[in-house]
């Protein structure tokens, strides 16, 4: 019997898998194959963002900084705009590499901020009590059914309730 992760356990896996995908697609030559890898990294984050944004943090919220909670939803909405930008353009168009570039750094704060060791949002997260297991839960069966949804239907078009007067396509 396998030991199911703990919400942050499902988080930081998570963090790692998009990690070595941005490193692969630093090194990864062909469009094609480039193609293949910034789709994947756009899935992961989509599914990532969405989890968090609808069950980990509300379950943060009044039990971590405000601040920093604040924070996070901000940097994902910057990430989904780029993550919109990678999904509608290709490989072969100027910007794409530096788009996908400009996430990974993106990606790379925002982990840092929420896996920093005393202040980060998951050792307050950690300290405020929460449940882990039934958030891990939680997380574990939506991240499984936004993964069905998305490689059916494709990853839909991100809701940035943090930026006035954008509208994704």
């Amino acid at each position: 019997m396998t030991e199911k992760p703990d919400a942050i356990a499902l988080l930081k896996a998570d963090h790692r898998k998009v990690e070595g995908l941005f490193e692969t697609f630093k090194k990864a030559s062909g469009q094609k194959r480039k193609r293949e890898i910034a789709e994947q990294i756009c899935m992961e984050l989509a599914i990532h963002t969405k989890i968090e944004e609808d069950i980990f943090y509300p379950a943060c919220k009044g039990k971590v900084e405000d601040d920093l909670l604040d924070e996070s939803y901000v940097e994902h909405d910057a990430a989904k705009v780029l993550v919109a930008e990678i999904e509608e353009g290709s490989p072969e168009e100027a910007f794409y590499d530096a788009k996908v570039q400009v996430l990974s750094e993106l990606i790379e704060h925002h982990v840092e901020e929420e896996e920093r060791r005393v202040e980060g949002l998951f050792a307050q997260a950690r300290k405020a009590d929460l449940d882990m297991d039934a958030l891990g839960d939680q997380l574990t069966a939506e991240k499984q059914r936004l993964m069905a949804v998305y490689k059916q239907d494709g990853v839909p078009t991100p809701e940035t309730p943090t930026l006035r007067g954008t509208e994704l396509r």
